[in-house]
């Protein structure tokens, strides 16, 4: 589309207006922009034209104007003539100017140019330059997470790792580097994540080391506490109502301050655990953290529990080191459940203790067969009380454990009863059941401190030797007793919380040990032909019958404030006494035996035909026997012992002499041997009367009274009632009527007396 303004009226218009400045100043500023826009139009030429055109249009106004006034005129041509002249000059000055402005401005196009492309280059350069910055930044930064990962910083790896791939990368997202950057986060997560687990796989290694050591350390941690509490209860008895663990004793324990994971001896660092908790939560892998770290805990689990454990090692090496790396164990994870809730359930860790408690309890019970010593059970018992006694402390269900107790208190108890069962067998077997000899007052002081026994003397009136009534089984089974008492009640110390099944266990056994071994073994022996022993057993029977009522006092009094009140009665009580009148019978049967034995050599010559002027022997020998019997073999009895062995001996001596002339052989009696057979039961009745024991004399009547109707002059009386009654009511009437009948009034002379029949009622020779 052409102008709508001629350009050559532009021009015109433009030197018009510069030739009419003011000032030459202005001329100048309005003439240079001019020509230097003619010249990059190509119009230096029209602008020539322009000015030569207006300097004749100027001339011919001047020479009209000098018409009118033609010296003027000419002055004013010359004038105008030197102006031309100095126009002409100023042209070619302007064209000079013009030259250099346009080549100036041809320059200064050109270093515009130049610069408008330095401007643009310089711009690349620097927004290359801060490109490069931007991604030597993010370089670095990932480069510091690298660094970050090889100092082992791996969460701050992360939070560097974070920062980068949600800020920094960000602001470069026009670059490719960003894009293989992006693409290598997730590479370097994982490396992350394996990095950490690498760590704790580490700090788990260690922590399964340390695990036995802590156990350890933990074991004797509860020692300490048990000395403190025994310390505190011998200074205050009331403190000894409480237990370790009890409230009292847990506040009266806790100004000693003591970390069992952080002390002298161990120290368990979680910061690795800590740090792979924030990183897999971080990562959002917190759920699948938790299933690995669960499954590695399970297997480390697994490989501390051994295939099986002997009991009989010196020093518990192998249960000790069970117990020591299960409380480890547990103690770790009971820890961790507190440091970090959300990794470890409660009910996680309650299962794996119960899952290694049931095999502790599986192994040790596996291997309890090997344990034959009561002593080396005790000691597995105490390292078990002190396994529970710990982990109670750290708020674990030990009910497991205290059960199991109760299986190892059935092996002790049986491995005591075992034990003292050969001890009363040998003390009994041995025995010489004969009174026990004492030479020296502290012979007398030990027997008499380990035995229930109430000395007859005061202890300042005794003179050495001296005896005791019992053997000296009697005091070596008190001794027994005791010691299977006290180790009983041991299995109880430092914790057991089944008192009563104790008390209750130890009445059981105790009576059965007294009742199978030590009253059953007496009796047995029984069958002796030994008086004296017989006598020793019986009074052994009567001290260990009071043994046993002390006995029930003591168990009374030593029994746990959980059992039952009431009285404690053993039934060995009842068998020594039963017992007691077995040995009195068979004392007896001894004692009678040899009256029997006596009253069998006698050699009565019931138609004598002279009267005796001695007791017979026989008598003679049976008094003496029975008066030596209670001076010596039945000294150490009961005066009512003695007394009632007096009374059956005398009543089955009358016995025994009254069927003498009873015997069938005995056809016929004289009044010899009538008065020989008066003779000696006066000779036995005076001997009794010397007991006085009125009562023992009872035991003669029938006998005396059988004699004097044998006497009397008048039989025909005891066929009287009221008579019979009167003078022969202790006489049998059969035997009184058999009597009466043989009773012959008539003596043959000694000339025809046969030599042999002195002998016919001891051989049954028939007159």
């Amino acid at each position: 589309m052409p102008s709508l303004i001629d350009p050559r009226s532009e021009l015109d218009f433009a030197v018009q207006q510069t030739v009419q400045s003011p000032s030459d100043n202005e001329y100048l500023n309005q003439l240079i922009p001019a020509i230097k826009d003619a010249s990059r139009g190509g119009r230096g030429q029209q602008l020539l034209q322009s000015l030569t055109q207006y300097s004749a249009d100027r001339e011919a106004e001047i020479e009209k104007i000098c018409n009118t006034n033609h010296q003027g005129f000419v002055s004013s041509v010359n004038q105008l003539l030197q102006v031309r002249e100095g126009t002409v000059n100023l042209t070619t000055e302007i064209l000079h100017l013009n030259q250099s402005i346009q080549s100036s401005t041809e320059k200064l196009a050109e270093q515009k140019r130049a610069l408008v492309e330095s401007r643009g280059v310089r711009q690349n350069i620097d927004e290359a330059t801060q490109a490069l910055r931007d991604c030597l930044e993010v370089l670095q930064l990932a480069n510091q997470v690298h660094d970050l990962l090889g100092k082992k910083s791996h969460y701050s790896a992360l939070r560097a790792l974070d920062e980068l791939q949600n800020v920094h990368l960000k602001e470069i997202t026009q670059y490719k580097i960003a894009d293989l950057i992006q693409k290598s986060v997730p590479a370097t997560k994982k490396l992350i994540a394996e990095a950490v687990m690498t760590d704790l796989n580490t700090w788990l290694y260690r922590i399964r080391e340390t695990t036995p050591y802590l156990g350890e350390v933990a074991f004797y941690h509860t020692e300490q506490r048990r000395t403190r509490q025994k310390d505190r209860a011998e200074a205050n008895n009331y403190l000894s109502n409480f237990k370790l663990n009890s409230a009292i004793e847990l506040t009266s324990d806790e100004t000693e301050e003591f970390d069992l994971l952080d002390n002298d001896e161990v120290q368990v660092d979680f910061t690795p655990l800590f740090e792979c908790i924030h990183i897999h939560d971080a990562l959002g892998e917190s759920d699948r953290f938790r299933a690995e770290y669960a499954t590695t805990r399970r297997q480390q689990k697994d490989l501390l529990m051994p295939a099986s454990i002997t009991l009989v090692d010196p020093e518990g090496a192998s249960l000790n080191e069970l117990l020591e790396g299960i409380a480890g164990f547990a103690i770790v994870e009971k820890a961790t459940t507190k440091k970090a809730p959300d990794l470890r359930s409660a009910a996680d860790v309650e299962e794996l203790w119960d899952s290694m408690c049931q095999t502790a309890i599986m192994l040790i019970a596996k291997a309890l067969h090997e344990v034959d010593n009561a002593e080396m059970l005790l000691r597995i018992k105490g390292a078990i009380a002190l396994f529970i006694q710990t982990m109670d402390s750290w708020d674990y269900r030990v009910g497991a454990l205290d059960t199991f107790l109760l299986t190892l208190f059935e092996k002790y108890a049986e491995l005591l009863k075992r034990r003292f069962s050969d001890d009363f067998q040998e003390v009994v077997s041995t025995d010489d059941y004969m009174p026990m000899p004492i030479n020296k007052l502290d012979e007398y002081d030990k027997v008499v401190n380990v035995s229930w026994y109430t000395p007859d003397k005061a202890r300042e009136d005794l003179r050495f030797p001296c005896v005791l009534p019992f053997s000296q089984m009697y005091p070596l089974c008190c001794i027994d007793i005791r010691n299977f008492l006290n180790q009983f009640y041991f299995f109880s110390d430092d914790h057991f919380q089944h008192p009563r099944v104790i008390d209750e266990t130890l009445r059981a056994s105790l009576d059965e040990l007294l009742s199978e071994k030590v009253c059953q073994s007496l009796v047995e022996r029984l069958s002796s032909q030994y008086l004296g022993q017989i006598v020793q057993i019986l009074i052994n029977l009567e001290h260990f019958e009071f043994a046993c009522q002390e006995l029930e006092q003591l168990l009374v009094a030593a029994r746990s404030t959980a059992s039952a009140g009431g009285t404690i009665v053993l039934k060995a009580t009842e068998e020594f006494r039963n017992n007691k009148k077995t040995a009195e019978k068979r004392i007896f049967e001894l004692v009678n035996s040899k009256i029997d034995d006596l009253i069998e050599t006698a050699e009565y010559d019931w138609l004598a035909p002279t009267l005796e002027t001695e007791p017979s022997n026989y008598m003679q020998t049976l008094t003496t026997y029975l008066s030596n019997i209670m001076g010596s073999v039945l000294l150490g009895l009961p005066t009512e012992i003695k007394e009632l062995i007096y009374f059956d001996a005398l009543s089955h001596a009358a016995t025994m002499i009254l069927g003498l002339p009873l015997s069938p052989d005995v056809k016929r009696i004289n009044p010899n041997g009538v008065a020989a057979l008066a003779k000696d039961v006066r000779y036995l009745t005076e001997f009794v009367n010397t007991l006085g024991n009125p009562i023992l004399g009872q035991n003669l009547e029938e006998l005396q009274q059988t004699v004097a109707l044998m006497q009397s002059d008048n039989s025909d009386e005891f066929y009287d009632m009221s008579t019979r009654n009167k003078k022969y009511g202790r006489v049998d009437a059969m035997n009184g009527r058999t009597l009466v009948e043989k009773l012959t009034h008539s003596v043959q002379s000694p000339a025809k007396t046969d030599k042999f029949t002195t002998l016919s009622s001891r051989f049954g020779i028939k007159s």
